[in-house]
């Protein structure tokens, strides 16, 4: 049983489709599972259904008044280097309206309906590939794996929203009596839960390069003190989740093909721009194509 797993990351999403469109296209890997988190939930259904020109067209295209409907930052560009600083007005227009974070992102929930048609839903329902998403169930203090075939469309389609929602910069969604937010705040990197539902090799994106490779500049606001705050702690994580992955890898005697980023793409992956995401969906295309060049026949890395 072969799983596809994809990491969270954002805008860098655009890289993890490059790759597994080479994946599935040119060295035909046949999956039985797909498992996501955030940027990874949002590609996976697409990827399930074989409709890679779609799920490409859509991150070649998306923009921050895609994701958001009230955005809590503003980009501005000094000496060709990005920052990012707060939009106070959007920022205080969200807490009078009582909303619990800084900005909302209702955009992406309407956008993923209009991406993913009912019929898709039910094809892929009825199919023999399970597709599960990771959410963090922030009220019982859990993380939770919603398969297709637990949910109704519209369950479906919220639960993706949901794992990608990169809390308190988007919305928190009260669902079933809880509240939930992105599935990257406890397992970014889901590949336990791949070898947990019987997946025997598992080929992984990791939107993060395999070695750390970035000093951070000082924080120059609180906005941007806080997105440096929740970089390093998803550092800390998805180190985890790999070191565990790869545990019960061997426990298990599968196999892992790890797929990382070579370099650093940004530094903020909540800043979503239509040529760099074109440029990066290329580059995971090519960097996966190089990389089973290389180790044709496929070698799995060698589990520690």
């Amino acid at each position: 049983m072969r799983a596809l797993v994809i990491s969270g990351g954002g805008s860098k999403g655009a890289f993890a489709g490059g790759v597994a469109q080479f994946l599935i296209q040119e060295a035909k890997h046949e999956y039985d599972l797909f498992v996501g988190t955030s940027t990874g939930s949002l590609l996976i259904s697409h990827l399930a259904l074989n409709k890679l020109d779609k799920i490409k067209n859509i991150y070649s295209n998306v923009n921050q008044d895609s994701i958001f409907n009230n955005c809590p930052f503003i980009i501005k560009k000094k000496h060709g280097v990005e920052i990012i600083a707060i939009n106070h007005w959007n920022v205080i227009r969200n807490f009078i309206k009582g909303k619990k974070t800084f900005g909302e992102s209702e955009n992406l929930r309407k956008l993923i309906r209009r991406s993913i048609t009912e019929d898709e839903f039910n094809e892929l329902k009825h199919g023999n590939t399970d597709v599960v998403v990771t959410v963090s169930n922030l009220s019982l203090n859990q993380v939770e794996y919603k398969s297709i075939n637990d949910c109704t469309y519209e369950e479906f389609c919220d639960w993706i929203w949901i794992s990608s929602n990169y809390t308190p910069f988007m919305s928190l969604v009260k669902k079933n009596g809880c509240e939930y937010a992105d599935g990257g705040l406890g397992s970014l990197v889901p590949i336990e839960e791949a070898l947990n539902r019987g997946a025997t090799e598992v080929d992984v994106v990791v939107l993060h390069t395999e070695v750390n490779h970035l000093n951070r500049m000082s924080s120059k606001n609180p906005f941007d003190l806080i997105t440096t705050i929740f970089g390093f702690m998803l550092d800390r994580i998805e180190n985890q989740n790999i070191r565990i992955g790869k545990l019960v890898a061997n426990q298990k005697n599968a196999i892992i093909n790890f797929y990382y980023t070579p370099t650093v793409l940004t530094t903020n992956s909540l800043v979503f721009n239509k040529d760099r995401m074109t440029l990066w969906w290329k580059r995971g295309y090519l960097y996966a194509k190089n990389k089973n060049d290389e180790t044709s026949p496929i070698e799995p890395e060698k589990q520690e």
